[in-house]
């Protein structure tokens, strides 16, 4: 949201998804999204899942 210049607001304003939601995502404060947030916020920002979505491994996770 940052590298494009919206707000929190901005982004509740496009997507319709609450501003405790998006609050709590921008600020990595989630563990899990919804597929209906995750549609919602792509439908509204005209992006795809891999676009606004990054996989971390954490530390305790097995290589493979």
């Amino acid at each position: 949201m940052k590298t494009r210049g919206l707000t929190n607001k901005d982004v509740v304003d496009l997507t319709k998804v609450s501003r405790n939601t998006i609050t709590s995502l921008a600020g990595n404060a989630t563990k899990r999204i919804d597929y209906d947030t995750l549609g919602a916020l792509c439908r509204g920002l005209g992006v795809t899942p891999g676009d606004i979505l990054e996989y971390i491994q954490e530390d305790n996770e097995e290589s493979r």
